[in-house]
């Protein structure tokens, strides 16, 4: 008597490791990638991971973005804030208002960076502030500017006097910067908003 071979493979109820087990607690997708960069990627993943176990607030959307929604609208008044009596009839919420939207023009070309020294105080822009900066946006003179000097980076306004690109500071006390065939300089991007802490 002839029996048949047993049948093999295929999936089998209850096999594989279950949905959200990984160390991300969501699903995850294999993607192909050069093998060139794999240990740069795997480095990458365990700083982030290392970061992560060390400052949780502020790396856990390094490793966890979907924990972190891209968009939060909150209350938006219609009123405008005097330095007189408030008017209590001006007390509602016309719509909300979600700063990405106000402040984040091409997030894929936006980053930021915070200022340091005092040379633009007359624009607004003081130690620690931090600054969005638009990278798609032409820097043309009168434009408040990011840009490396020599490999260091400086915030300036963009000016052009007589064909002579200057960066000029917006405080009195501080020199402008005439730029010459000896200064290497690259623009990095155009200041759009300051982030102000009071």
């Amino acid at each position: 008597m002839i029996q048949s071979a047993k049948k093999s493979g295929g999936a089998r109820p209850g096999a594989g490791r279950k949905k959200g087990s990984s160390i991300y607690g969501e699903t995850t997708k294999a993607i192909r990638v050069p093998e060139s960069i794999i240990p740069e990627l795997k480095t990458l993943l365990e700083t982030r991971k290392k970061l992560a176990q060390q400052v949780p607030d502020l790396f856990s959307t390094l490793l966890f973005p979907a924990n972190h929604p891209s968009s939060i609208k909150l209350p938006l008044f219609t009123g405008k804030v005097a330095a007189g009596f408030p008017s209590p009839a001006d007390d509602y919420i016309e719509k909300t208002l979600d700063l990405n939207d106000l402040l984040i023009q091409k997030p894929a070309a936006t980053f930021f960076v915070r200022a340091e020294g005092e040379s633009m105080l007359d624009a607004g822009i003081h130690p620690n502030d931090i600054l969005v900066v638009d990278r798609s946006i032409e820097p043309i003179p009168g434009k408040i500017v990011i840009c490396a000097l020599n490999g260091e980076l400086t915030v300036k306004r963009l000016t052009n006097t007589d064909g002579k690109i200057t960066l000029a500071a917006e405080n009195p006390a501080y020199s402008d910067i005439t730029i010459h065939e000896d200064i290497d300089m690259v623009i990095w991007g155009v200041v759009t908003s300051v982030i102000h802490a009071v």
